[in-house]
């Protein structure tokens, strides 16, 4: 049985949950609906036709700004409150700072760069 962390953003009756994913060789943590059903091909994965929701966030998404992993806790935040506060960090500046995260259609959550926390 998977964890359910809240309910989807998107749909009426989906609920968000934990699933455990390989990506190129790693494990990997997956918050998907439950109405979203993947196919998944050589590190690929695209929505089978059964699908009716397409929300999900991979837990690595913000790797970009240096956050490590998106933890469940902010998972269910964000989930609950519409946006959670995360930690990010400036390689250049050599500094941390602060941001919100909302949640994303196209691509699972956005950082509102637009903000100051």
């Amino acid at each position: 049985m998977s964890k359910i962390l809240g309910k989807c953003p998107y749909c009426k009756d989906g609920r968000v949950e934990v699933r455990a994913i390989q990506v190129q060789g790693a494990p990997l943590k997956l918050y998907a609906c439950t109405n979203a059903h993947w196919h998944y091909e050589s590190d690929f994965a695209e929505l089978t036709s059964d699908s009716t929701c397409g929300f999900r966030i991979f837990q690595n998404q913000l790797r970009r700004w240096n956050k490590k992993a998106i933890g469940e806790n902010e998972i269910r935040t964000l989930l609950k409150e519409q946006q959670v506060k995360v930690r990010l960090y400036s390689a250049n500046a050599k500094k941390e700072y602060f941001k919100w995260i909302v949640a994303d259609r196209e691509y699972g959550v956005s950082v509102v760069w637009d903000e100051d926390v």
